[in-house]
């Protein structure tokens, strides 16, 4: 295992960097330029910014300097539209919300679609699975975009129990909304997917022979069934973790909480694209780290599994 998380990350190192590089050339590549405005900017003007941020230097030499700035100091550079703010700022400040909420909801969303998958699978055709199965399709037909609106129609404007948009670290109502409107449709998904690999599992021979040796029903469902059932969720889990710790771009622009993802959207509305260079190589990495770490996970819950 130890040598193949070494092959893995030595994998992964190569990985990252062609993304930084593709990405870097789609940027450069994009129409216009971070200083392109409606009212056209002197050219002397023009010229002496692109010096100052060295885009007047080859491409090559660009990439370069952009890749070992992030190795020797990970250092993502200036932004292009606030100059007295680096993107390392810009990051650090709107990802530890999105990382709050985030983490939350994904807790939120395992717990809930696990239980709920489960219980439906074991009740299979009773009034637990079909109420099982409504909810998970309930939440699944209703986007974040379409939740969000509901939950402060209903909880901040006719019951003016929770704030309707803001972010606080030492309030936890400001966090319920955003959680709930993130994690609902991704609960809705492990619980499908959760019920239909219980079903496959408890269809299977070992848990007929555990059942025929006479063993409680809990344990066979705690012992035998429930472990190998979890690593199709498994697979699931990983992307769904990075694309909530990364945030939701609707759940930052309805709520107003400041994550990462408004950041991602001011970036590519002004051209910041700096900023957008970071997000995007952050999003990059923690897939890469999370996919690591299903792999691993998978050889844990699964010891016929080798790498």
């Amino acid at each position: 295992m130890f040598g193949y998380i070494l092959r893995r990350l030595a994998v992964a190192i190569p990985t990252l960097l062609l993304l930084i590089i593709f990405s870097f050339m789609l940027m450069h590549a994009a129409p216009g330029g971070p200083f392109t405005q409606e009212r056209e900017v002197p050219a002397q003007v023009l010229a002496n910014l692109e010096a100052k941020y060295g885009l007047d230097d080859p491409l090559w030499k660009q990439i370069v300097d952009y890749v070992w700035g992030i190795l020797r100091h990970f250092d993502f550079g200036p932004s292009f539209v606030y100059p007295d703010r680096s993107v390392n700022e810009i990051i650090a400040a709107g990802f530890p919300v999105t990382l709050t909420y985030g983490l939350l909801s994904f807790i939120l969303a395992v717990v809930v679609g696990v239980a709920l998958g489960a219980a439906a699978a074991v009740r299979q055709n009773s009034w637990l699975d079909y109420l099982a199965v409504g909810i998970s399709i309930g939440a699944q037909v209703l986007p974040n975009f379409v939740m969000a609106p509901i939950l402060v129609l209903i909880f901040t404007l006719s019951l003016g129990w929770l704030p309707g948009g803001g972010w606080s670290f030492n309030n936890p109502d400001y966090w319920i909304m955003p959680v709930i409107a993130l994690g609902t449709s991704y609960m809705a998904s492990i619980a499908r997917i959760t019920r239909s690999s219980m079903l496959e599992v408890l269809s299977s021979n070992h848990i007929r022979t555990a059942r025929a040796k006479g063993l409680p029903e809990r344990r066979v469902i705690w012992k035998h069934a429930l472990k190998p059932a979890l690593l199709p969720v498994i697979s699931y889990l990983g992307p769904a973790f990075v694309s909530m710790i990364t945030g939701s771009v609707v759940i930052d622009m309805y709520f107003s909480t400041g994550g990462i993802g408004k950041s991602f959207v001011d970036s590519a509305l002004n051209r910041d694209y700096a900023v957008m260079m970071g997000v995007t190589i952050l999003v990059g990495a923690l897939t890469i780290l999370f996919s690591l770490i299903v792999d691993i996970l998978y050889a844990w819950i699964d010891p016929k599994i080798r790498y």
